[in-house]
C-alpha cells in the first residue's frame, strides 16, 4: 500500500509481526516491507509454503499463541526486533464456539492477552536495544470489543480489553528502557475472520453498522497498517501506553 501523501522508512528495521499470513497482519506486514524492513511473520500452518498467499518476501515461523513453548522459542529464535506487531487472533464465535464456555473464554484470554504479554516481555532486551530513531516499539491489535460489550465476543472481548492495561503498565516498564508500547483498537474491517459480515446474508450486521459509523463506510485493511506504521515511526516518538481508535467513528457517535 502506497499512501498518497505519506511515506516511511523502516530501511534495516527488523519487525516481527504474529498472524502475518492474512487480513490486517498481511497488509501491516507488506506495508513495513514496501518501506525497507527486514520483515518476520508467523502463522499457525507448518511452512510458508502451505498458504495460497506468495510470503517469499518474509521469513516465516509457526507459532501456536496458547502453546509456552512455542513463544519461547520465536522468542529465543528473534536474534533482533526493533518493532513487534502483536497483531495474531482469533474470535471463537467465527468459529461456532462458545465464549462463554469457561474454556473457551479461557483460551481467548491466553491468544489475546498472556501471549502478548510473554512475547512483548521476552523481546524487551532486543527491543531496547533498537537503533530506530524512535525507539523500538510494540504495537498491540485492540478491538472495538474493548470498549463495548459484544456478547457474541465475551472472550475476545475480554483478552483486548486486557490488552490495553498491560499495555498501559508495560508502557511505564520499559519506557525507561526506551520502549514504546501502544494499541490500534479496529473497528469492523474487512478479513477473512469478519467474512460473514461482508459476503451475502450479512445484511443484518452491516446495516446498522453503517448507520452508525460517521465516515459511512466499513474498514479496509490499510486504514489499520498505516496506523501501526505511524505509531512505529519517529513522528510518534513521544506516544506510548496510548490507545488509536480506528473505526470511522462508531464507539464516538453516542
Amino acid at each position: 500500500m502506497a499512501w498518497s501523501n505519506v511515506a516511511y522508512d523502516f530501511a534495516g528495521a527488523q519487525v516481527l509481526v504474529t498472524g502475518g499470513t492474512s487480513g490486517i497482519g498481511a497488509a501491516t506486514a507488506a506495508a513495513f516491507a514496501d518501506a525497507g524492513a527486514q520483515v518476520t511473520i508467523t502463522g499457525t500452518r507448518a511452512t510458508a509454503s502451505d498458504y495460497e498467499a506468495d510470503l517469499s518476501r518474509y521469513q516465516y515461523r509457526q507459532l501456536d499463541l496458547e502453546s509456552r513453548d512455542s513463544l519461547e522459542e520465536l522468542a529465543a529464535a528473534t536474534t533482533a526486533c526493533d518493532v513487534l506487531v502483536n497483531n495474531a487472533g482469533l474470535s471463537f464465535y467465527s468459529l461456532g464456539q462458545d465464549e462463554h464456555d469457561p474454556d473457551v473464554f479461557e483460551r481467548a484470554l491466553t491468544i489475546h492477552l498472556a501471549a502478548p504479554f510473554r512475547l512483548a516481555t521476552r523481546l524487551a532486551d532486543k527491543l531496547a536495544a533498537s537503533k530506530l530513531p524512535g525507539g523500538g516499539c510494540v504495537v498491540g491489535l485492540g478491538s472495538i470489543t474493548s470498549f463495548m460489550g459484544i456478547a457474541v465476543t465475551l472472550g475476545y472481548g475480554a483478552g483486548k480489553t486486557g490488552l490495553l492495561g498491560m499495555t498501559r503498565g508495560l508502557a511505564v516498564d520499559l519506557g525507561p528502557r526506551g520502549i514504546r508500547l501502544n494499541v490500534v483498537c479496529a473497528g469492523m474491517v474487512e478479513t477473512a475472520m469478519t467474512a460473514g459480515v461482508f459476503s451475502p446474508g450479512g445484511e443484518a450486521w452491516q446495516r446498522p453498522t453503517l448507520e452508525r459509523t460517521p465516515l459511512g463506510r466499513l474498514g479496509k485493511v490499510d486504514d489499520i497498517s498505516g496506523a501501526v506504521l505511524f505509531l512505529a515511526s519517529d513522528a510518534a516518538a513521544w506516544i506510548t501506553g496510548q490507545t488509536l481508535m480506528i473505526d470511522g467513528g462508531y464507539t464516538i457517535n453516542g
